[in-house]
Formats: structure tokens, C-alpha cells, sequence
């Protein structure tokens, strides 16, 4: 019961599910993120860190960036039912729209040359 409480809460956050669709085209770093959302750093970093709990994304090091990807799955049946079912909804969504309209220009080259 905890892990499945634990998934669902991870999702009951709309910019947490606008993270999840982000992660199925590409990983994506905390700056890229950030941008998509257009919210703070911090609250991306804690968005994050409650999805990775609850077994639905997983990080990992690319030289000096930390890059976020959908987790496979084996955590929990939970993780694993809603990481696959999220690829087939709300693709009707206009916010999930914007977000894939906007998704292929985001570049954390560009975002990096904007905060140097």
C-alpha cells in the first residue's frame, strides 16, 4: 500500500506529470526542465526528487551534468503500470502540447550560455 500511495502522490502534481510526458522524448537535465515548466530550480529539484522516490525517474551523471530519464519500471508494478500508461495519455492535453512545440529547441548549451 506505502509504494502505491507513494506513486500516486508523486503524480497528483500537475508539473509532475508535465515532467514524466517531457521524459519520454529525451533525458533531460534540472536546467532543461526548469525551462519547459518555467518554474525555479529548487521547486524542479524537488519535483524530481519525489518522482525518483516514488520509482518513476531515475538520475545519472554525464560528466558534470545530472541527467533524468523515466525509470524502467522495477521498483514497483505501480512505477512500471503508470510509466506505460502515461506514454498513451494526455497527448490531448494543450499543456503537454506546448510543451512537445517547445521540447526539440530547449538546449542546455543555450540555457548554460544564458546563465554564464
Amino acid at each position: 500500500m506505502k509504494q502505491f500511495i507513494k506513486v500516486m502522490k508523486a503524480l497528483s502534481d500537475p508539473n509532475r506529470v508535465k515532467i514524466m510526458k517531457s521524459l519520454q522524448f529525451r533525458p533531460l537535465c534540472v536546467c532543461e526542465i526548469k525551462e519547459i515548466l518555467g518554474i525555479a530550480q529548487s521547486t524542479t529539484s524537488k519535483h524530481l526528487k519525489l518522482l525518483e522516490d516514488a520509482g518513476l525517474v531515475r538520475s545519472f551523471k554525464d560528466g558534470l551534468w545530472v541527467n533524468y530519464s523515466l525509470a524502467d519500471g522495477s521498483d514497483s508494478p505501480y512505477s512500471a503500470n503508470m510509466i506505460g500508461n502515461l506514454k498513451f495519455w494526455l497527448s490531448d492535453d494543450a499543456g503537454i502540447k506546448k510543451i512537445n512545440q517547445i521540447l526539440p529547441d530547449i538546449s542546455r548549451d543555450d540555457i548554460a550560455g544564458k546563465t554564464a
